[in-house]
C-alpha cells in the first residue's frame, strides 16, 4: 500500500472510487424501476395523461389507490366487464363503475 498523500480535498480523495454494487442496491433499483413503469402505465406520460389535469402527485396518488380500491371490490363481487363512467355534478366528479349499459348501484 502507497503512502497516503496530505492536504487533499475530498473529492480529490474519492477520485476513480467505485462502490461496489450490493445485492440491496440492485434490489432497490429494481424496485425504483418498476414503479416508474407502474405510474407512466397508470397516469401516462403523454399529452393525455392525468398529470396534465392540473394535479399534483399526491392527489393522484390517492386518486390512483381509491379507483384500485374500486376495482377489487368490483373484482370480489365478482364483475370483471364493466366500464367507468365520468361526470360532473356542480363541484363534484363522480366516477361510475357501468356493466353492461346499466348503472351499478350499491345495496
Amino acid at each position: 500500500m502507497g503512502k497516503i498523500p496530505k492536504g487533499l480535498s475530498d473529492k480529490d480523495m474519492l477520485d476513480g472510487y467505485v462502490e461496489e454494487v450490493t445485492m440491496e442496491a440492485q434490489f432497490m433499483a429494481a424496485e425504483a424501476a418498476e414503479d416508474k413503469k407502474r405510474r407512466e402505465k397508470i397516469f401516462g406520460t403523454g399529452k393525455n395523461s392525468l398529470s396534465m389535469s392540473g394535479l399534483d402527485d399526491e392527489t393522484l396518488e390517492k386518486l390512483g389507490r381509491k379507483l384500485l380500491e374500486l376495482k377489487m371490490e368490483l373484482f370480489r363481487e365478482g364483475i370483471k366487464n364493466y366500464t367507468l363512467k365520468v361526470k360532473r355534478e356542480d363541484w363534484d366528479i363522480v366516477i361510475t363503475p357501468v356493466v353492461r349499459g346499466q348503472s351499478m348501484k350499491k345495496k
